[in-house]
């Protein structure tokens, strides 16, 4: 027990504990002076970079610095020379990219193996002013910015995937840089605390508000601040050396502490959110909100970075974490503690041991032996010493065995969870997370980060062990290998090819499409297109074979997977980059594509279907073609154009009649257009049959008469025309004079009909005498006149239609009882 407790350090009525997680590399130790670099640690067991800052050194040097980046073990990632601008702050964003800002505003951000990315720039002032000082936070959306202009404004960016600058309300008076000033992320909502002195103002997009602060001893001004992890908690130091801790809203006070020191501190840090330490020249002092403190000597210079649960300390030998000891370690380890899990502890040592003391232990919490195994379980994910691990999960699985109803699951997760968390905090992984850490970050988070890292093999295996789906595991997983394996321009694109066959061949939902896609952003267009053939989705291979210019592949592609939408999409996309005559060549091999092209031209680009048939030799499609842009088009002479076109393609196709009917056409055209010049009445477009309709209508015969012979129309045709013209005209004296005038080849029954049409039962009489005796019977009936068509149905004996007049004479009871009484006569006369 007093190994475990003997690094411990009481601050209060608590302890904290200083813990190694690393003796740092060689090529750390050999380039790592932290007096002479700029200093950027990601937070979660994230990467650290170093950079030379001449300002510590006080000697500009003559050669563009290096950009080193390092595992927290201190095991170098990547270099690479920095030959930008004069670099003023370096940061990491929460998917550990390093943001690299310059003084003229302009934001560069690299990967973890220092390959440029992205930049942007944080506005016009920025760039006009310069930028004095600039932090980088972790806001409520993502990864955000602030700096303070030459001018003495300050503009932050929420998220640097969005990276749009909003200029904050200008402090009154600020006319130097503040003393100091730190962002505070609460309630979704970004803010700066500033010092002007010992003024602090709180400001925001809208509004400034200046806050009081009353301290029991006098301060000149606040010269350092830090704000705690979760933006809750608020420590300012100031000229006299009193410490302030307190609320990030400054309504609460927790202490004043004499630090006994005027000098700035290197550093103000948050430990969680227990304790503030503050690192001075090889001191550190941690600060506790009741005066209590703890003082560590440094034997070199440090950076300190903050984590949700304690801060850790990088120097130039050793990476460190400090952090309160957790409120169930310290019950089962503190020395005289009686609590169940302690009990539940001291029981299996002696069990090891095979003493009968373990009964004795047993027994005195027998009532909480649950409590006990979850308090040995949960101290057990809290500590990083795999020895004392197993101890405590040894203890809870010694615990189990006298429960029977416990639930196993809790305990099986931990021991897979600190399997996982030993396996990246390994020296060649150098990611040193705790358990509440993993908590915050999420498993998928961490097998992001272990992806961004190569650790291919050590993901695959943590999502194997741990079960993760497919989607989320193993295929995401090699999906982001195969992807840096096409960057490997060494290698031969047919090797890579079939490496990323194998490997990824029996793992499904692997989207080869994204794999092929990153190699033709690499300019490796043949290894794209050769893995596009493991695609089995065309809807994923289509789109991208059209974006590195493959179309006839693409089209091929489209046409084998039987979706319209795709081949509509290849056959536009072909249509707007070649030209015309190569595209509609290339259709005459694809019969499907030319079918649906044909039918999208027929909607929308009749023109080019015209085109597309004489590229094909189709006289038969371009004489249709022709005919119905004649009549599309309201010019003359392009109608009859369009119909001599028309004409010669339907010869050379063979088809005589449609030959013949186009000529015809253009004939009736030329009519047409002397008959509007002559009479101002519109007839272009109208066929023959409405012209010759309209001119009898319009007592205009002769012309008419001069159309039918021109035409040839039948003379049957030509009657029903004509009495149904002057009957609409209402010509009932023409249509009299017509009917006298000889012999009609359609019979007296249209004459009749046209009368009833416009209700003439007056006129139908003079004709109805003329009709043939068989279908006078109806006549009669179409007139009106039920009695008349009954006793004609009678004399001529037809008992058929006495039926049908009978039908029509519902109703009328009289001629019902009639025509009942004339059938019996026809029914007794046989």
């Amino acid at each position: 027990m007093a190994h475990i407790t003997g690094d411990w350090n009481p601050l209060g009525e608590v302890f904290y504990r200083k813990l190694e997680l690393y003796s740092m590399d060689r090529s750390w130790q050999e380039v790592a002076d932290l007096k002479k670099f700029k200093v950027a640690a990601a937070p979660y067991g994230g990467p650290i970079a170093l950079v030379r800052d001449d300002s510590k050194t006080g000697v500009r040097g003559s050669t563009r610095p290096t950009v080193y980046i390092y595992t927290s073990s201190g095991r170098e990632i990547s270099q690479f020379r920095w030959d930008s601008g004069q670099l003023l702050q370096m940061g990491w964003s929460s998917r550990e990219d390093l943001l690299c800002v310059q003084d003229d505003g302009t934001v560069l951000v690299y990967d973890i193996f220092g390959t440029f990315q992205r930049n942007f720039s944080l506005g016009q002032e920025a760039r006009d002013t310069k930028v004095l000082e600039c932090k980088i936070f972790q806001g409520f959306v993502g990864t955000g910015l602030a700096i303070l202009t030459g001018s003495y404004r300050f503009f932050v960016i929420n998220n640097i995937d969005d990276p749009h600058s909003r200029k904050m309300v200008e402090v009154p008076g600020l006319d130097c840089p503040p003393s100091s000033w730190s962002i505070i992320c609460r309630d979704r909502h970004t803010q700066i605390l500033l010092a002007k002195e010992r003024q602090l103002f709180l400001l925001d997009y809208t509004d400034v508000h200046e806050q009081m602060l009353e301290t029991r001893s006098n301060v000149n001004s606040f010269i350092e601040m830090a704000v705690s992890f979760d933006n809750r908690l608020l420590a300012l130091f100031a000229d006299t050396g009193l410490l302030w801790i307190g609320s990030s809203d400054l309504q609460k006070c927790y202490c004043e502490f004499d630090t006994k020191s005027q000098m700035r501190p290197k550093q103000l840090a948050w430990c969680g959110t227990g304790a503030v330490v503050g690192y001075w020249e090889n001191l550190l002092l941690v600060i506790g909100p009741h005066k209590d403190w703890i003082k560590f000597n440094m034997d070199s210079d440090a950076y300190l970075v903050p984590e949700a649960d304690g801060v850790r300390i990088v120097d130039t030998h050793t990476h460190e974490l400090l952090q309160r000891v957790p409120v169930v370690v310290e019950e089962i380890f503190k020395i005289g503690s009686m609590a169940p899990g302690a009990m539940l502890f001291e029981a299996s040592k002696e069990f090891q041991k095979e003493s009968q003391k373990a009964d004795e232990y047993i027994r005195m919490v027998k009532d909480q032996l649950s409590l006990a195994v979850d308090q040995t379980i949960e101290a057990a994910g809290c500590e990083y010493e795999p020895a004392t691990q197993r101890m405590l999960l040894r203890a809870a699985s010694f615990g189990k065995c006298f429960l029977t109803n416990l639930n196993p699951e809790k305990f099986v997760n931990m021991c897979k969870l600190l399997r996982v968390l030993n396996s990246v905090r390994e020296y060649h992984v150098g990611v040193p997370l705790s358990y509440e850490q993993l908590k915050r970050l999420t498993l998928p988070v961490l097998i992001d980060r272990l992806i961004l890292r190569r650790q291919w093999c050590l993901a695959m295996h943590i999502s194997r062990f741990l079960k993760l789906p497919e989607a989320d595991g193993e295929s995401r997983i090699l999906a982001h290998w195969a992807c840096y394996k096409v960057l490997q321009k060494h290698i031969a694109d047919e090797r890579i090819a079939q490496d990323i066959k194998s490997k990824l061949d029996t793992t499904p939902g692997i989207a080869y499409s994204e794999i092929a896609k990153k190699a033709s952003e690499c300019g490796r267009t043949q290894l794209a297109v050769r893995l596009l053939e493991y695609e089995p989705r065309a809807a994923e291979q289509v789109p991208l074979l059209m974006t590195m210019r493959d179309q006839k592949v693409a089209l091929i592609k489209a046409i084998e997977s039987g979706d319209t939408d795709l081949v509509y999409m290849v056959l536009l996309q072909m249509k707007e980059t070649m030209p015309m005559g190569d595209f509609l060549m290339s259709l005459r091999n694809h019969p499907m594509a030319q079918s649906l092209f044909m039918q999208f031209c027929r909607e929308q680009n009749p023109a080019l279907l015209s085109d597309l048939h004489y590229q094909n030799d189709d006289f038969q499609e371009m004489g249709n073609c022709q005919v119905a842009e004649s009549f599309q088009t309201s010019d003359m002479r392009q109608k009859l154009d369009k119909l001599n076109q028309a004409q010669d393609s339907y010869t050379k196709a063979r088809n005589e009649l449609a030959a013949k009917a186009a000529e015809e056409q253009a004939k009736l055209l030329g009519y047409q257009q002397k008959l509007e010049e002559q009479y101002k009445v519109t007839y272009i477009g109208k066929t023959l049959h409405d012209t010759m309709h309209e001119l009898i209508s319009k007592n205009m015969s002769k012309l008419a008469e001069q159309l039918r012979k021109e035409f040839k129309v039948p003379d049957k045709r030509f009657w029903w025309m004509k009495v149904d013209a002057l009957a609409s005209a209402g010509d009932w004296l023409e249509l009299e004079r017509f009917a006298k005038s000889k012999k009609s080849p359609i019979g007296y029954e249209p004459f009749v009909e046209v009368c009833m049409k416009h209700a003439n039962k007056y006129e139908a009489n003079k004709y109805i005498g003329r009709v043939t005796a068989e279908h006078k019977v109806k006549m009669y009936i179409r007139m009106g006149s039920l009695e008349e068509a009954a006793d004609l149905a009678f004399q001529q004996r037809n008992e058929e239609d006495l039926n049908l007049v009978l039908r029509q004479s519902i109703g009328n009871r009289t001629l019902s009882a009639k025509i009942q009484s004339m059938k019996a006569q026809l029914v007794a006369k046989r």
